[in-house]
């Protein structure tokens, strides 16, 4: 299951020895609607090798404002608390997958 990310626990998010992967989205966006089933998909399966986050963009507004985050959704990789990687819009599993699979 994904991790919530508020404006206070990011930096202890990013901090995870594992591979960070953060969704920023919002309820109003529909594409972030049709990512979210794929996004919690990969929770599940990489739950014990990377850490999965949610960011809505409106409730952690500073988060979002940190990061640029200028279209959702917007799917952002971390290793050792550095971003190696975004993806924007909707992408496929395998994508997310791939990436993922490259950082470990």
């Amino acid at each position: 299951m994904a991790k919530v990310v508020t404006n206070t626990n990011i930096d202890e998010l990013l901090a995870s020895e594992q591979p960070v992967l953060v969704d920023f989205w919002a309820t109003w966006c529909g594409p972030c609607k049709m990512l979210s089933p794929t996004v919690d998909e990969i929770a599940d399966e990489y739950a014990d090798r990377v850490v999965v986050a949610k960011c809505n963009v409106d409730d952690a507004d500073e988060v979002a404002m940190r990061f640029r985050i200028r279209n959702i959704p917007t799917l952002m990789f971390f290793k050792g608390g550095e971003m190696v990687q975004r993806l924007v819009g909707v992408v496929s599993k395998e994508e997310i997958a791939s990436v993922l699979d490259s950082m470990m």
